[in-house]
């Protein structure tokens, strides 16, 4: 007899309710369980009007959107039947949810995911605090009064320790007293709790690390109540394996500044290439949301955390692709490139900014002056002034290495059936990063770049003319500044001719 998947089992027949269900993981998270638990109950997605769109009008998108495209070459449409929109907000008072709503999902949810979140480290704390902080507790709320409750999944982040280097699977003490933090946000004005805000965060990066950590407090304190779980998951990337190696449609991170480099517009990056680096790819960090959930409903009693994180299993360093990243990048060209593709990692944000000026916001200017003659949207300049102006905020991510130990991870993967390790795999040790690396870029080609595998040729062809373009643009500026030298010095040009090497030189530094 064949063994069965356990994991799939538990979860036939039961009615989810998911927050968050629109972001990255969302969206993977409500695609792999529609595709391989076809008994599965109803999805109920809390979601809020967005641009003007009722739920009802953005839940009609779903079926367009490519994370569904594998999915849909099994099933029909009708498989979204089992998507239920539900008009709320975890920011606001009992989830911004109708008395009708909040009726059914009491009496008929089994399952409860909980992925919505502010991620923006720029936020201050009061849309933190409303969001992380409150609305979790709003989410822990409905659970208790939910009849039939199996099990709550929280999606945390590794990064809610990121005041330690080295951190275990374990709830640490809060940083503040959340009742305290709570009052000063409903009492104070953003002014001033902008002025208070190091006091509270102490030695916290950000409101978002600050107010995530706190939020597993919140769900520490229900976990005597029904069965509970977290998942702490690192940098979310692309997927590695499902629903489409590569897919992604998030921004941030590798997948936001490849992106970039492949159109040429970034050609620096401040990177400490020798630290670790502690990437997850997104389809993974959907599995053990699963997996976790299973194994916390049958165990029934007290809270297991979970790292989902590379650092200590299988660690990635940029030196691995130091030498291979523009060679994917001509390998693979996008037809919309602007400039010619080079992308080199600097060491320090003092000489980013210095090379940024000559090999960022000079080319970015005289693009958006083409962009304006031709009739596009300039965009490039405040592109890269965005980045310049949230370096700062983001040093201690570029420059710091954490390590996430997760043995508990490593036990769960342990526990795992032939068909579940199979179905629902977490095990991230047989992953190659080369490899890897060279599908995130195609899928960052295809998701976000939109461009087909049938425009390979005609962006090959591209990318030998840019090549030739960058070229003779190298040839005009060392020509301009050799001039420059001679016109300064009262030199002849061939008497000068020795600043020609030296300008070249100099250039190839920047």
């Amino acid at each position: 007899m064949t063994e069965q998947s356990e994991v799939r089992a538990f979860y036939s027949g039961k009615n989810f309710f998911i927050t968050g269900g629109t972001g990255f993981v969302g969206l993977c998270l409500i695609e792999k369980v529609l595709r391989t638990i076809p008994d599965v109950g109803k999805l109920y997605l809390l979601m809020r009007p967005k641009k003007g769109k009722e739920i009802s009008k953005r839940l009609e998108e779903f079926p367009g959107n490519p994370v569904f495209e594998k999915l849909l070459e099994t099933e029909s449409k009708d498989i979204f039947n089992k998507l239920i929109p539900v008009a709320g907000d975890v920011g606001e008072d009992d989830l911004g949810l109708s008395q009708t709503d909040r009726d059914i999902l009491v009496k008929n949810v089994n399952v409860v995911i909980h992925s919505a979140a502010t991620l923006d480290f720029q936020e201050n704390l009061s849309p933190t605090v409303k969001i992380n902080i409150m609305g979790t507790r709003r989410v822990m709320q409905l659970c208790k009064e939910i009849k039939d409750l199996k099990v709550m999944v929280h999606v945390s982040s590794a990064y809610v320790n990121s005041y330690l280097t080295e951190a275990h699977e374990k709830i640490y003490d809060a940083p503040e007293d959340v009742e305290k933090v709570i009052s000063l946000v409903k009492t104070m004005n953003d002014d001033a709790l902008n002025e208070i805000e190091p006091q509270i965060l102490k030695n916290h990066l950000n409101t978002y690390t600050f107010t995530k950590h706190l939020a597993e407090h919140e769900v520490k304190n229900c976990a005597h109540l029904f069965p509970c779980t977290i998942v702490r998951p690192t940098m979310i990337v692309a997927a590695w394996k499902e629903p489409v190696p590569g897919w992604t449609c998030s921004k941030v991170g590798p997948q936001g500044f490849l992106m970039g480099a492949a159109k040429g517009v970034v050609r620096r990056l401040p990177m400490c290439k020798n630290n670790i680096a502690d990437y997850i790819p997104v389809d993974v960090v959907v599995n053990q949301l699963l997996v976790a959930g299973w194994h916390a409903a049958k165990k029934k009693s007290g809270l297991t955390v979970y790292h989902c994180s590379s650092s200590t299993q299988k660690p990635f360093r940029w030196t691995m692709l130091e030498y291979k990243v523009n060679e994917m990048l001509h390998k693979y060209p996008l037809k919309s490139a602007v400039w010619y593709p080079r992308l080199e990692f600097v060491s320090s944000l003092w000489l980013f900014r210095v090379t940024a000026i000559f090999v960022h916001f000079f080319p970015a200017v005289l693009l958006d002056m083409m962009l304006r003659l031709t009739g596009g949207r300039p965009i490039l300049f405040r592109l890269h002034k965005n980045v310049w102006s949230s370096l700062g905020r983001l040093e201690k991510f570029i420059f710091n290495e954490w390590r996430y130990h997760n043995p508990n991870t490593r036990d769960l993967c342990r526990t795992l059936s032939a068909p579940d390790d199979k179905l629902f795999y977490i095990d991230i040790s047989d992953i190659d990063w080369v490899d890897y690396f060279v599908t995130l870029h195609l899928g960052v080609r295809r998701y976000l770049n939109r461009e087909k595998v049938s425009t390979l040729c005609a962006a090959r062809r591209k990318d030998t003319f840019l090549l030739a373009a960058h070229v003779l643009w190298q040839i005009g500026i060392i020509y301009l500044l050799w001039l420059l030298v001679a016109v300064i010095t009262g030199l002849t040009m061939t008497q000068s001719a020795w600043t020609a090497p030296l300008i070249y030189m100099l250039l190839s530094l920047l």
